[in-house]
């Protein structure tokens, strides 16, 4: 059976990390950065967060690391935000899905 409340947590700490990096001024974390996906574990302790940037891979591959020494101050305001018990430990990935659709809808363009 799924865990619904699982899912909803996972949906309301993307939404909260997109708002939260927009607040970050580390010059290494792409202004233009998308949270792809967050995938929390079953006991709710740690998260995956998907990060892409329409910039390419290795724009993302530097956010992440801007986002890695930003990570505590992230998990609190995550914890203040969302009012949780315990805030999940963050591990932020480098993601190309968004310059993956990007050629994807460029190679369909071209046939038209």
């Amino acid at each position: 059976m799924p865990n619904f409340k699982n899912s909803r947590m996972a949906e309301d700490i993307k939404r909260e990390m997109t708002a939260i990096l927009r607040e970050l001024k580390d010059p290494r974390i792409d202004k233009m950065l998308t949270i792809v996906r967050a995938d929390l574990s079953g006991d709710m302790s740690s998260c995956k967060i998907y990060v892409s940037s329409f910039e390419g891979m290795e724009r993302s591959k530097e956010s992440v690391e801007g986002l890695r020494s930003a990570a505590g101050f992230v998990k609190r305001e995550l914890f203040h935000r969302l009012k949780m018990r315990k805030a999940p430990e963050l591990t932020f990935i480098a993601d190309n899905s968004i310059e993956r659709g990007a050629e994807i809808s460029k190679k369909l363009h071209d046939l038209l």
